[in-house]
């Protein structure tokens, strides 16, 4: 391509041009670099900033889980014996007998 077709596309061409005055050269290295930065930005947040620790949140939701099958235990048993019922019905073909 001639220097003539260049600047008749649109594009300049100057054989004394730097490459860090080319702009884009600084398209390309502009985004990594922008990723970088923000990286360590991010790294320091993280490191000025922790978040604070859940004191034993495990074991408290094993507790509660306790307590919440032992109030409930009864009421399902009662509540779910029409499903039960149903179920068994479906999966033999007898008809359940009446209490």
């Amino acid at each position: 391509m001639s220097n003539t077709q260049a600047i008749a596309n649109g594009a300049s061409i100057k054989g004394d041009q730097k490459w860090y005055q080319n702009p884009f050269v600084w398209l390309i290295i502009g985004g990594p670099l922008l990723v970088v930065v923000a990286s360590f930005i991010t790294l320091y947040l993280a490191i000025t900033h922790p978040d604070p620790a859940i004191d034993d949140y495990y074991r408290k939701g094993i507790e509660i889980n306790k307590t919440l099958d032992a109030q409930g235990q009864e009421s399902l048993s009662e509540s779910m014996a029409p499903a039960i019922q149903a179920r068994n019905h479906a999966q033999t073909g007898l008809k359940p007998a009446e209490e």
